[in-house]
C-alpha cells in the first residue's frame, strides 16, 4: 500500500502571494513586439511607400490604411449647448433637464449625453462638498444655529 504524501507535497505559492511579488519590470517590452520591430527596422520608409503605391493603384485595404493614418476617425466632436449656470448643487437638476431636452431636440447624441452628465455630476459633487465644508466651518465657529436639526426624539 503506497504511503499518503498529500500532506507532504509542496503546494506552490502561499495564498495571496505570487512567484514575482515585484511584478513585471517597468518599461519592459513584449518579446514578440521586439522581434517584429527588429525585422522591420529600416524598412518603415519602404513599407510606407509600397502602401501608398498600392492605394494609388486602387487597393482598397491599402487606401483605407493610408486614409486612417492621414485623417484618423474622430472620437468625439465639440458640443455647443446653452446650459444654465450652476451655482449650487441643486442647480444641477435644471442642467440635467436641459441636457435631456438637447438629446430630444437632436442637438447632442444619446452617446454624448452620459459624458456631459458625468461632468455635471462632478460639478454637483464639488459644490456639495464646498457647501458641506462651509456648514462644518460655521458649526465649528459657533455660527451653526441656523443649521440646527430637530431631534426626532424630542417632544413637540
Amino acid at each position: 500500500m503506497p504511503a499518503k504524501t498529500s500532506g507532504k507535497q509542496n503546494k506552490g505559492f502561499k495564498p495571496g502571494t505570487s512567484g514575482n511579488p515585484s511584478g513585471r519590470p517597468v518599461g519592459s517590452r513584449n518579446k514578440a513586439t521586439l522581434a517584429i520591430e527588429a525585422l522591420l527596422d529600416g524598412q518603415a520608409e519602404g513599407l510606407t511607400q509600397k502602401a501608398i503605391e498600392l492605394a494609388l493603384e486602387g487597393d482598397l485595404g491599402a487606401l483605407r490604411l493610408c486614409l486612417e493614418r492621414i485623417c484618423p476617425p474622430r472620437k468625439d466632436r465639440p458640443v455647443s449647448l446653452h446650459l444654465p449656470d450652476v451655482q449650487t448643487a441643486s442647480d444641477c437638476v435644471q442642467v440635467m433637464a436641459e441636457l435631456l431636452k438637447a438629446v430630444g431636440a437632436g442637438d447632442i447624441t444619446p452617446e454624448e449625453a452620459p459624458k456631459l452628465s458625468t461632468l455635471i455630476e462632478i460639478q454637483r459633487k464639488t459644490l456639495e462638498t464646498q457647501e458641506l465644508e462651509q456648514r462644518i466651518s460655521d458649526l465649528e465657529k459657533g455660527k451653526g444655529e441656523h443649521y440646527a436639526i430637530a431631534s426626532p426624539y424630542q417632544e413637540t
